[in-house]
């Protein structure tokens, strides 16, 4: 690979919540960048945020991730831009409230599609740039990975499926300069749940955070190496006790809290 092409920070689901905090961070310290989602007039307008900082314009990429051809496209694109990836944040994906067999069966297989599948794929397609950059990749998993979630099974089925695939890359790639963390946040206030299907206050009594402050933890713990970050003291000790608690204590308690998200239940 030409030592000529210029390191490249590629965000994906990078147009709203934590992946354009995420993209905000990286651009303050100095990485080039380059922004993914479906949604161009957001990406343009985050461009034009950071492009009026003083840092480098971010490469703006109108893509939905869920196409097969996705990785070749993107490498394509930064490639023509004179870049290689040198540090992959995969964030994009959406989740569903509600019992797997009453939710549409397209839009779950969707889910699992961006969820693991291009999360999957992208990390794979751009290995290689990042091992010869001895550089980093960050997965946006949730600590919904730690433990079974009816009412929304899928969704943290997928989680799991990125927090266990990020720790066993981590330890294939802890010898070659390559580091990977898994960002796994409590219930953030984003547009996330909107799509989920909740309605009112999704997030009830418990504490939360800002999806910069999540985003600002996440960035700390892949600069730190760290292959695991529950940013937050009280999701962190629901991290925990998910693996200590028997499985007929916490099913129903988490299935109770999905379905009163969900429109129409109960709060």
């Amino acid at each position: 690979m030409s030592a000529s092409l210029r390191d490249v920070v590629l965000v994906t689901g990078a147009s709203m919540g934590i992946g354009a905090d995420l993209a905000r961070i990286f651009a303050r310290d100095g990485f080039e960048l380059a922004l993914t989602a479906r949604s161009a007039g957001l990406l343009e307008a985050l461009a034009d945020e950071i492009a009026a900082t003083g840092r480098a314009r971010p490469l703006v990429i109108e893509l939905d991730l869920a196409r097969r051809d996705a990785a070749q496209e993107l490498a394509a694109r930064i490639g023509r831009d004179g870049g290689r990836v040198h540090t992959l944040v995969n964030n994009a994906g959406f989740g569903l409230i509600g019992a797997a067999g009453d939710l549409d069966r397209a839009e779950q297989t969707s889910m699992i599609d961006l969820n693991v599948r291009a999360l999957s794929d992208l990390t794979l397609a751009f290995l290689p740039s990042i091992r010869a950059a001895r550089g980093r990749i960050l997965n946006v998993a949730s600590i919904a990975g730690f433990l079974p979630g009816p009412g929304m099974a899928v969704y943290y089925a997928t989680k799991a499926y990125v927090l266990s695939f990020s720790q066993a890359l981590a330890q294939e790639l802890k010898d070659e300069g390559v580091t990977v963390t898994a960002l796994c946040p409590g219930p953030t206030p984003t547009a996330f749940f909107q799509r989920a299907g909740a309605s009112g206050d999704p997030f009830g009594p418990f504490p939360k955070l800002t999806s910069a402050q999540v985003a600002a933890a996440g960035y700390a713990g892949l600069m730190a190496g760290r292959r695991v970050v529950v940013p937050g003291r009280f999701n962190r000790l629901l991290a925990t006790l998910s693996g200590l608690s028997p499985r007929a204590i916490t099913l129903p308690i988490v299935a109770r809290m999905q379905m009163a998200r969900f429109k129409g239940a109960p709060p």
